[in-house]
This record gives structure tokens, sequence and C-alpha cells, in this order.
């Protein structure tokens, strides 16, 4: 896949250094876009496989130009690197606080800013398959964590969390308060998780309304009672006065019949792994799966544990 590299450079001379550099390598694998600081707005709307400054040909501040980046939700972790001819060590220090990856000095050194580019676009391809929506790593990290405990023979949880009645939510309210309501889902998990003592505990966001989080010893009613209430009561935000008083929302179906739904609920399955009852991620997703069908029979929000077999 072809990844676009975004420069932003107002006298266009980094980024022919750049092509120049890229097809003396016959690396055809990326393309590089001039921005101009004027029309980083309309650039933003896009999100590149890296963004590259040239500090010396820019017409505004670099600190705050990144700080203007990093605040756009779908930049904020597209990786950046300024290049500058400014040594001073405070200024470095700045731009790095401002979450830039990296500051690459001039004269550039063309082997140098070849490579840097690979390895960091390489690596972001794989962090990309962190959930763009809540930050939360993906499946990839999620099996990888799971086989990691599985090989090291710890005894641990799995927790599936997903939602009740959410199709009809995105009918009724739309897509982006739907996405609203998954931020919200992740921000419960995540606060009860860390409330947890241990601090090995993992959350992954596996797609769409579903989430699953690995937790070693703890007391799994007490963790799955405490993200049901809070989940109950702050859920209500999300919808009028109306659809709450009622405790339903009504939808029409393809026939245009209107129906009725319940409020969005979180079903929980908590599957309890020991170093001797499962030996791959595979038979602990089939069993998830037993206990979640069965979390789902049950109307609003519940949590089933399915326990230990020694």
């Amino acid at each position: 896949m072809v990844q676009e590299i975004y420069i932003i450079d107002n006298k266009d001379e980094l980024i022919g250094n750049l092509i120049n550099i890229f097809n003396n390598k016959n690396d055809k694998d990326y393309t590089f876009k001039s921005v101009k600081t004027a029309d980083l707005g309309i650039a933003l709307r896009n999100i590149p496989a890296m963004i590259i400054i040239d500090e010396d040909d820019i017409d505004i501040d670099v600190v705050e130009l990144c700080k203007t980046i990093r605040k756009d939700e779908n930049n904020s972790i597209t990786p950046i690197a300024v290049v500058s001819s400014n040594m001073d060590r405070e200024h470095r220090i700045e731009i790095l606080k401002a979450s830039i990856e990296y500051f690459i000095k001039k004269p550039i050194n063309d082997e140098y800013i070849y490579y840097t580019i690979k390895n960091i676009t390489s690596l972001m391809y794989i962090n990309r398959r962190v959930s763009p929506l809540t930050g939360l790593p993906g499946n990839v990290q999620i099996q990888a964590e799971m086989k990691k405990r599985l090989m090291n023979k710890e005894d641990f949880a799995i927790v599936y969390v997903d939602l009740d009645n959410f199709k009809a939510y995105n009918d009724v309210y739309g897509f982006a308060a739907g996405d609203e309501i998954i931020k919200f889902t992740s921000k419960v998990l995540l606060e009860n998780i860390h409330n947890i003592e241990n601090s090995d505990n993992f959350v992954g966001h596996i797609g769409g309304d579903d989430f699953i989080a690995i937790v070693s010893r703890t007391n799994y009613d007490i963790f799955c009672k405490n993200m049901i209430a809070q989940f109950d009561s702050e859920v209500l935000s999300f919808y009028i006065e109306d659809d709450v008083e009622r405790g339903y929302v009504e939808v029409a179906n393809r026939k245009g019949i209107i129906e009725q739904f319940p409020l969005v609920s979180i079903s929980i399955a908590v599957v309890e792994v020991d170093r001797n009852r499962f030996k791959t991620t595979l038979e602990i997703g089939e069993v998830g799966a037993q206990v979640k069908h069965k979390a789902k029979t049950i109307l609003g929000s519940t949590y089933v544990i399915n326990r230990r077999k020694f």
C-alpha cells in the first residue's frame, strides 16, 4: 500500500529533496504531498502516514504548529518529524514537549532520513491497528497479549464487553452519537480496570461495540457490578428526556412498522483462565462466545462469569 507523507514546507525545498532520495532508491511505496501552512486545516481532513515539517521554511512558530496538528482528532497519533537548523537545546526540548517524535538536524543525511521515514511509517502501520475511535489496541495486540499470558502460564480472566440495542440507538440518534457511546463505554471500562490494584491489566477494542479486557486476580463480581452501575447511570445522558422517561426508543422496521427497543445496556462475559484450563486463544474464544451468548439473553445490563474448573 502506497503511503502518503505530508511535507510542510512553504518553499518546496525539502519535498524536492525527499522525492529525489526515494526515486534514487527506486522506492515507489511512498508519495509526498506539499502542504502550505495556510492550507493545514484542509490537509488535516485526511490522515497521512507521517508529517514532516521544515522549520526553516515555515512562517509560523513550529511549536504552535505542532500543537495544532496534535489537537486534530484524526491526526492525534500521526508521527511528526521536525527538520531544522536550529540546534538550541531548549528549543529542541520544547518541540519534543509538543508530542513530536523526531527532531532531525540539518544538513540532512540522505540515508538517515530515508530509513527514518521507512522505520517510522512501518511502526505506525502496526500501531494503526489500534482503534482510531477509542485509542485502544486492536485484534493483533489482543491476540498477542493472550498468547503471552498463556505461554507464561499465568492465571487471568478474559472480560468481554459489548452493548445491547446499540443498532436501535444508531438508527434514532445517528452514527456520530453512536461513536460517542462507544467512546463512553471505553471510558467506563478503563476507569473500572484502573480501580483494580494489579498493574498488568490490558484493555482492547475488538471493533464496533465489542471490547475486551485481560485482568489478573480480582473479585470479578464486584468489578462487573461497578461497571454496570456506572454505565447504566451515565448512559442516560446520551438520550433526550422523553426517551429516558419512556425507557425505550421507537424505530421503524423495513416494513415501516414502529418497534420499541430498550435503552442501550451493557453485557459482560467473564472467562476465568488458569494455567491448566486452556492451551490456545481459540479455546478461550469458543468458551467466551458461549458466555457472551448467555449474557445477551438476559434483559438489561448484566454479567455472567465462567469460573475456573480445576
